[in-house]
């Protein structure tokens, strides 16, 4: 059980060093939504999500004021509506992207996730519908977001979707920030843009997400100098308490809201305030700046270091739980994108040993979709060789080049312009087929 001296003992982070709550995410299955009329269909979504989610808001906001932790976002995600709207007789998959706007709106939360599909081995009709209609989707809506698996381990690379995602990204302009291309897609993921509600998830269900960058850079000051195994000890120990916070207010929201606790997600998930950064905890350990050499070491002691102390703290540790490394999210990170220290190469390279993949980079306006799906492309690799969750959120946001700066707004904050490399994917783009699944995959 957690009591109330726990939640006392973390006084200090939270008004320190930026604990918070990131989001706790309703997920909530509309399989039962489906009807031959697309208007029935919608109306279906729009009317199951306001009755279930009716109180997600009031809970969060009560659990914030009598325990005293930040609760930064409510949010929802839905079972892919790829899958939902298969049955339905329309090709014209805006509509249901409207009925989740809608019920966004009407509940409070600050996203829904779930505009969805997951091609990884091929596409349905109802899949190309979904992605066709991504682009517009994202325009006409504020709070939808959508996501594309296309790839996995078992399945190899989709490379006909990867070279679609690219067009897509490339369509979707400043949208993109929406917009997750996914290798291993996990189903009970709280964290947006990428969070949909997957078929072996249960009919609702509640998952949190946690953060903390600042509490862990905070806790390895007091260790200047000292070894790397006891730098391990210290944030496993940090991660521990951060996650324990994570812990209770799942449960009490599971409690109040009568739905089933899901998972608690330890991520460290950064902000662009200062004092929140995945990057300062990196230089922390003696980097004079993120992206050096050295890099990807320190990530991966940390990603390991969070993961050890978290899954402690809690029975239900799932979604991406590790270290997120966002470059307009977190001020170190664009500090490093800025100074030329940071590439898009090795964001690359450390998304190897970290939770996602390759998070709101900002390329050049001109990037052709080609290179857009070449990025997605090896990024698919390095989730599928390794067996793990990557991912693509790249905006290229039409006029804008090199040394230019998007201002995204709120927790997304803003990123500079980054360098792609000049020669041409084109050919390599348009083989399509599919990359096979590697020989890691035949585990049975």
């Amino acid at each position: 059980m957690i009591n109330s001296s726990e939640i006392l003992s973390t006084l200090e982070m939270i008004e320190r060093q930026h604990l918070d709550v990131r989001t706790v995410t309703m997920g909530i299955s509309l399989r039962d939504c489906t009807r031959r009329s697309p208007e029935h269909t919608a109306r279906n979504i729009r009317d199951k999500i306001c009755r279930t989610a009716a109180d997600l808001v009031r809970v969060g906001e009560d659990i914030e004021r009598e325990f005293g932790i930040p609760i930064v976002n409510k949010r929802v995600a839905v079972t892919p509506i790829a899958e939902v709207a298969a049955a339905c007789e329309t090709d014209d998959y805006v509509i249901f992207a409207k009925a989740l706007d809608e019920a966004a709106h009407e509940v409070g939360v600050n996203f829904i996730g779930g505009f969805s599909a997951l091609v990884q081995k091929g596409f349905t009709s109802a899949d190309e519908n979904l992605i066709r209609a991504i682009p517009e989707a994202l325009d006409v809506t504020e709070r939808v977001c959508s996501s594309v698996n296309v790839a996995s381990t078992r399945a190899g690379i989709n490379m006909d979707a990867v070279r679609r995602m690219g067009e897509v990204v490339k369509a979707c302009g400043n949208n993109a920030a929406k917009l997750v291309v996914f290798a291993n897609a996990v189903e009970d993921n709280p964290f947006m843009a990428g969070a949909f509600h997957g078929a072996g998830e249960g009919e609702c269900v509640i998952n949190v997400g946690v953060s903390g960058p600042g509490v862990v850079k905070t806790a390895l000051e007091q260790c200047k100098g000292a070894p790397f195994d006891e730098v391990a000890e210290v944030i496993k120990k940090t991660a521990f308490r951060v996650t324990r916070v994570g812990q209770l207010v799942a449960r009490e929201a599971s409690k109040r809201l009568n739905v089933p606790f899901g998972i608690v997600d330890l991520s460290l998930a950064p902000t662009p305030a200062v004092g929140d950064s995945v990057a300062d905890i990196l230089e922390e350990m003696g980097l004079e700046r993120v992206g050096t050499h050295g890099t990807t070491a320190a990530l991966a002691l940390l990603n390991d270091a969070v993961k050890k102390g978290g899954v402690m703290a809690s029975g239900h540790v799932g979604g991406l739980s590790g270290a997120f490394i966002p470059v307009s999210e977190d001020a170190g990170m664009i500090r490093g994108a800025e100074c030329g220290s940071l590439t898009l190469e090795k964001l690359e390279a450390m998304t190897c040993v970290c939770s996602v993949g390759l998070d709101m980079i900002a390329v050049p306006g001109d990037t052709s979709a080609a290179t857009i799906a070449a990025i997605i492309a090896d990024e698919a690799a390095i989730g599928v060789i390794n067996n793990k969750t990557t991912a693509v959120r790249l905006i290229a946001p039409p006029g804008m080049t090199l040394g230019d700066r998007i201002d995204f707004g709120g927790l997304l904050g803003s990123a500079p312009i980054m360098n792609v490399n000049k020669y041409s994917s084109d050919l390599f783009i348009a083989r399509g087929g599919r990359i096979p699944a590697p020989l890691n995959s035949l585990k049975n």
